[in-house]
Parts: structure tokens; sequence; C-alpha cells
């Protein structure tokens, strides 16, 4: 891949897989918080997959969309459009009703400091959109965030273990989920709660910011010694395909990459190929933010992309000075404080 534009059309490549079971459900799709890192990925793949499976389906992205760029390349994709704010009831009240929707919006980075807004935009607003669209079937992103720190080693925290989130944004994701849940038994709602950690590709995530560090010969703080990845293309998919998975109750899965990466290893394989010398700060913590997605791959298959297809790629964008993103994950933060 070798510019943007590129990359775009990897990460939009629908597998056949999606294609039947966009094809197997009923409706139009709607994505709300479309402007987000991954809701144009999310809404170029949806929009392939329903044009190559040759279904009369409408994919519609809504967003405030502060980025008139983002909202030009999804309408050119064949996504129609839609600016709203979902904190607005009267704009709210007025998008159309669609049987699929996949819910994005909140808010993360910026709590500390704002941490009301968090809240209602986690907790506050997703009762609203529950309310309106309590007729559709509904895959709700959270986030990995809910679960405590447990035992590099252990193989990460599947959807059994009770959410202990530290600090206000996973408390907040929490709420999320429960306002989301209460709804969906109020109504008989289908959901999803799609908890992801980390989706990457070569403009932002967890790779990249090891990557950049090395490049520029920055020490590496190695406390949150371990991580999770998994390509975006892969999570879009997973997310689109999880519209066949809502049920009542909801249903929980998790979705990230098979291994528990250290981050020294990644960080010495970004050195090899960068001509670097990896630096590093601190010392490991037995205990790391890890999920174990078991589920989702029962469900979904193996991520299509391996880890290190993605370090090459990533190491091979930063050699060429390709544009990435001021979109920090925040992943070595142990107390909660985004």
């Amino acid at each position: 891949m070798k510019n943007v534009e590129d990359l775009e059309q990897k990460m939009a490549e629908p597998s056949q897989a999606l294609i039947d079971d966009l094809n197997s459900i009923d409706g139009d799709i709607l994505l709300l918080g479309v402007g987000g890192k991954m809701g144009p990925s999310i809404a170029r793949m949806a929009a392939n997959a329903v044009r190559f499976g040759g279904r009369a389906k409408r994919v519609i992205g809504v967003s405030r969309f502060s980025d008139r760029n983002v909202r030009r390349q999804l309408e050119a994709a064949g996504v129609e459009t839609i600016s709203c704010d979902l904190m607005n009831e009267e704009q709210l009240a007025a998008l159309p009703e669609a049987r699929n929707v996949i819910f994005m919006a909140g808010n993360k980075f910026g709590t500390v400091g704002r941490e009301y807004f968090t809240w209602a935009m986690n907790t506050y607003m997703p009762g609203k959109v529950a309310e309106k669209f309590h007729d559709s079937r509904i895959v709700v992103f959270s986030s990995g965030n809910l679960y405590p720190l447990t035992k590099v080693g252990g193989g990460g925290a599947d959807e059994s273990v009770p959410p202990e989130p530290v600090g206000e944004y996973g408390q907040s994701c929490l709420g999320r989920e429960r306002i989301f849940e209460y709804f969906a038994r109020e109504h008989g709602t289908p959901m999803l709660f799609f908890r992801l950690n980390y989706a990457v590709e070569m403009r932002y995530g967890v790779l990249l910011e090891i990557a950049k560090a090395v490049h520029e010969e920055r020490a590496i703080d190695l406390t949150m010694g371990h991580a999770n990845v998994i390509w975006q293309g892969d999570a879009a998919e997973m997310a689109l395909r999880s519209l066949t998975k809502c049920a009542n109750p909801p249903q929980i899965v998790n979705i990230t990459g098979p291994e528990t990466i250290s981050v020294r290893w990644a960080a010495g394989e970004f050195a090899k190929r960068l001509g670097k010398q990896a630096r590093f700060t601190g010392t490991e913590a037995d205990t790391a933010l890890l999920s174990n997605a078991s589920k989702s791959y029962h469900w979904f298959g193996y991520p299509r992309v391996p880890l290190l297809q993605m370090i090459d790629w990533i190491a091979e964008w930063i050699q060429a000075g390709g544009i990435t993103w001021d979109k920090a994950t925040y992943f070595q933060e142990r107390e909660g404080r985004f």
C-alpha cells in the first residue's frame, strides 16, 4: 500500500462471508457516529458488501461531519450521509428508521476535566438512541476498558469476567452498556455489545505508536508491557457481521487479535525493519489490559491480517513518510485517566 487511497481500499474489502451475512438480514444499515476513526472504513465496507451482494439496501452514515472531506469521500463510495448531532433531540427524531443500526458515537479523550460531558455522551445520549431505534437490531461499540487488568500469560479477560472499569471513561462505557441493556429489556430490542481493543492501521494505533517511538529514538515506557491489537479492516468486518448475532438479552463479544503482544518484542521488530535501536524505560508489570477474543473467532474466524503483516506495513508506511493522525490510544494508561 503506497498511499491513503490504497489503504482505504484495502480496509474496505469485504469477504464473501460478510457479503453472505448482509444478504441474510433484512433492511437498511444505519451507522451512527460514522465520522470517527473506524466509521468510514465500516461504511465503505458495508457499501461494497451490499453492492457485491446485489441487494437493494441503503447504507447511511450519520455524524456531525466536522470534516467535510470525510462526508464527500463517503458519498463517493456509495454511502448516503446525514449531518446530525445525536444530542439534539429534534435532529435525532428526524433520522430515518433502519432495521440495522451500528452505534459508534461517544467520548473518550478529554475525559479528565470534562467528566460530565463524557457521561452525557456515553450514557444519556445512548438512552435517547435506544428509545428512537427500539425496533432495530443494534450493535453497540464498547470497550475492553470495562475489564480489570489481568495477569500476563493468563489469556486475557473473556466475556464471563465481571466488569471492573478503572477511571471514569471505563465506568461511563459500562454505563452505556447498562443503559442500552435497560431499553433492550424494556422493548425486546436485539443488541450486541462490541468490546473492542485495539484496532490499528497505518495512520494510528498501538503498533504505530510503538513504531514512531522507535523511529524517533524515544524511550518506550514498558510498565504496560503487553497489549492486544487487531487490523482495523478485520474489526470493521466483525462489526458488520455482528448484526447477525444480535439477541435479547444482549450478546457480548470481545474483538481483538489472538496474540498477547509484548511491547518490548514489537519494538524490537520495528527496530529491525527501521534500522534503529529500540530504547526503553521502566519494567513490565505482571498485569495488563488484555482481552480473550476466542468467542469472536468461533463466530467469524480468525482475523485475515496477521500481526507480522501489520508490522511490515506500518514500518513501510513510516519509511515512506506516510500520513499519520495525532490520535493517541493511551494504551499505556493504567489509572484510567484519558
